[in-house]
């Protein structure tokens, strides 16, 4: 064992039932419990005194573990936190978006170091590419019968109430859709927990092919998908970021073809414009490539138009669809979306064609926390609680009920006072309408029909707006036989 010195409680002698090396670095001796009759930890254990003394670095793929330097290399190759290799359905930056680094500076200032004219001016120019837009959304705020029971469950605390609401009315909304049925894929993207995958499939019961996806790109405890063995319904979790993404290379969708439905609770700024991309453009693009067309368009050019009528009216007798939906529909609960991103954000052209780009997206992006930051500190003191808020699609955690707010430069606690705490607020939702608007357009150009529409109280959460986009061409999503 190394020379033993001083530790700073002055003793050369390790406490009792801590492990007896020391540790030269921090000046005391390893602090693990050792099993009883042993001098070392399970670390120390089993090497010689010249072996203790050798030198310890950090691993080079994970700093919050050491390693002997001599056993460097061959700690790399079975190192957990080694890079795996990577699964078909991953495809660098397939959902990213195009990088234009010519729009966007280097630095930009703080909203909190604008002057008050900059500021107005940027005031000036949201109200007026706003003009027109609807700002009072439809309450579509609903319940479902699966629910009904946790929903009355006297042993729920305000927390697990508020979310089980929050799940009901999702749930509620997909259904009003006529989303919720049988020979389907849901794809959950930020599933985190998995909690909103488990109602649908408590509410879909017995129904027949029933496929879960659950994406999320952290690892996540306490998981419910793993509950569920029924024969119906089978849930695949894959941790992945959705920005790589590519689904048409997931086995269970290349070989079932079973229309996707989109959802997600609280997917925060940036991860929605990636499951947008994700869902709209590089799966049901690809799905189209692979020449998944109408009847009659498959056999336009061998039979007369007679032929066709009396094959597409069979078709009809025989209840198949006339087309095959990829995605037959997309249902997102909205967050964050001071943490959205220029790159990724997929209503660029909408931005574009009122005079805006990415520096006007930056601040109005910013300035969105404003309309969640003036009431940060009154749900704080209702709920006495104090629940860290984390990024749902970097580290899944449960949601952010409050716009994930943080005290910052460009909150408006830090903002010059010629705003009052009303104004910045009415700001704040009219830039989420704006960068939700954008959303909006682009799934219209890619012939869905979408809408928003408040899904919950924003006393059960501030963040409760819900995107949601069926397909054009029909009115209820349509399965594969």
């Amino acid at each position: 064992m190394a020379a033993a010195a001083l530790t700073p409680h002055g003793t050369v002698f390790p406490e009792e039932g801590r492990c007896g090396y020391f540790v030269e670095k921090k000046k005391r001796f390893c602090r693990m419990v050792v099993a009883a009759g042993k001098r070392f930890c399970g670390e120390h254990a089993g090497a010689s005194e010249e072996e203790n003394a050798r030198k310890r670095i950090l691993c080079p793929l994970d700093p919050k573990h050491t390693v002997y330097e001599d056993r460097l290399a061959k700690h790399l190759k079975k190192c957990n936190s080694r890079e795996k290799p990577k699964p078909d359905f991953f495809i660098q930056d397939i959902n990213a978006g195009l990088k234009d680094e010519t729009e966007i500076p280097d630095q930009l200032v703080p909203i909190s170091s604008l002057s008050e004219e900059q500021l107005e001016n940027l005031i000036k120019k949201l109200r007026k590419a706003s003009e027109g837009l609807n700002c009072t959304l439809k309450d579509q705020i609903m319940s479902h019968p699966a629910l009904h029971d946790a929903l009355n469950d006297p042993k729920n605390g305000d927390s697990a109430a508020k979310h089980l609401k929050q799940q009901a009315s999702i749930l509620g909304n997909i259904e009003n859709l006529k989303l919720l049925g049988p020979r389907r894929c849901f794809v959950e993207f930020g599933a985190g927990k998995g909690k909103l995958s488990h109602w649908v499939d408590i509410a879909l019961k017995d129904a027949e092919k029933v496929h879960f996806i659950l994406v999320e790109k952290v690892t996540t405890r306490f998981k419910v998908d793993g509950k569920h063995r029924k024969k119906n319904s089978v849930f695949e979790r894959l941790q992945i970021d959705i920005q790589h993404l590519c689904l048409n290379k997931i086995p269970l969708l290349s070989k079932e073809k079973l229309p996707i439905v989109g959802i997600g609770k609280h997917l925060c700024g940036v991860a929605t414009d990636l499951a947008l991309r994700c869902l709209v453009e590089t799966y049901a693009a690809s799905c189209e490539e692979r020449n998944e067309e109408p009847l009659a368009k498959r056999i336009k050019n061998d039979k007369t138009e007679k032929e066709i009528n009396t094959l597409a009216k069979e078709g009809n007798e025989k209840n198949i669809p006339e087309k095959w939906t990829p995605v037959a529909g997309i249902v997102i609960a909205l967050c964050c979306h001071h943490r959205c991103d220029w790159r990724h954000y997929v209503g660029k052209e909408y931005f574009r064609a009122l005079g805006l780009g990415a520096v006007d997206f930056h601040y109005f992006q910013r300035m969105s926390s404003w309309a969640t930051c003036g009431m940060r500190k009154t749900t704080l003191e209702a709920s006495n609680s104090s629940t860290k808020r984390r990024d749902k699609q970097n580290d899944g955690s449960e949601e952010h009920d409050d716009g994930g707010c943080r005290i910052t430069d460009d909150s408006p606690e830090s903002l010059p006072g010629f705003l009052t705490g009303e104004e910045k607020k009415k700001i704040g939702h009219l830039c989420k309408l704006l960068i939700d608007q954008g959303r909006i357009k682009y799934l219209q150009q890619k012939g869905f029909s979408p809408a928003l529409q408040y899904y919950t109280d924003p006393l059960v959460s501030l963040e409760n707006v819900l995107l949601t986009a069926l397909p054009n061409h029909s009115s209820s999503p349509e399965t594969s036989a």
